[in-house]
């Protein structure tokens, strides 16, 4: 919590206004935030200055990982972060790589587990990623990455976290997430979570025993109509300790989690939180 509000706090003392075309709002501005999360000792980074959620940011995390390019498949996993880029962006239904209601087209998951190669086929990074830690091995190119600018034109929206990179050292799990933008006060939380989610799933299912996650952000950014609150609601309450998350240890494999698993299998112990803040989304 502590380096959260920090961030927050920074982007209001040192941050520049800059016009945002695609909202048409002002962002107050900082380059490169750097987070870093205790997954070792399972302190889960969830939001306790407002009451914050975290089973849709896995479950969205779920189905990057099975690959999903379908807002249904997000929505049946419960999630439904996808609904409106799907079928809502005109430009994307305009598109004709388009095929229907609910298409995603080639983003995130489907990046991470069929990269098209130009000579045919496809890349499967997250297995290679898996089949390698699972065997303690590190080649400093345990990257998986859904930015893939050949084909953003196919799909409905280019990634915001985009690459992680894995690393192990000492017999131990590192992980390293890099994010091109981030609305702090609304998106942040469920992007924290889902890094620290991932590291911490891909321990469990690798056998390693995991360290921190790393979390690299290039531009954040409190827009104009989210800064009251955030200055004067949010960074004057005082923050209650970290909270646990809880994974179903029946978890062993990536086929578990391509198959059986579901929001069932996550809890958190331990969450105190103050009230919740209606934060204006801009889309």
């Amino acid at each position: 919590m502590k380096q959260y509000l920090e961030l927050c706090q920074r982007i209001i003392d040192e941050g520049v206004w800059v016009e945002n075309e695609r909202t048409g709002k002002r962002c107050l501005t900082v380059i490169n935030a750097d987070l870093e999360y205790d997954v070792e000792h399972n302190q889960f980074p969830l939001i306790t200055t407002r009451k914050s959620y975290y089973k849709a940011a896995i479950a969205e995390f779920l189905g990057y990982i099975r690959g999903y390019d379908n807002a249904a498949d997000f929505r049946k996993l419960g999630a439904r972060t996808w609904d409106a880029n799907a079928n809502d962006n005109q430009a994307w239904l305009n598109n004709p790589h388009r095929n229907g209601t609910d298409d995603m087209g080639r983003v995130y998951g489907v990046q991470g587990r069929a990269w098209a190669k130009p000579d045919g086929g496809s890349v499967d990074q997250l297995q290679k990623i898996v089949d390698h830690l699972s065997k303690g091995m590190d080649d400093r190119g345990e990257i998986l990455s859904f930015y893939n600018p050949g084909e953003f034109h196919m799909g409905c929206l280019r990634p915001c976290m985009h690459t992680h990179t894995f690393s192990v050292l000492d017999g131990k799990l590192y992980l390293t997430s890099y994010q091109r933008s981030c609305d702090v006060p609304l998106g942040l939380n469920f992007n924290q979570v889902q890094v620290f989610f991932f590291l911490a799933i891909m321990a469990q299912i690798t056998g390693l025993k995991p360290g921190k996650a790393y979390h690299k952000i290039v531009n954040a950014h409190i827009y104009e109509d989210q800064l009251e609150l955030m200055r004067d609601v949010q960074l004057k309450r005082e923050p209650y300790p970290s909270p646990k998350l809880v994974i179903n240890p029946d978890i062993r494999s990536l086929k578990d989690l391509e198959t059986w698993v579901t929001m069932d299998d996550f809890s958190v112990e331990g969450y105190q939180h103050h009230d919740p803040i209606a934060y204006p989304f801009s889309v």
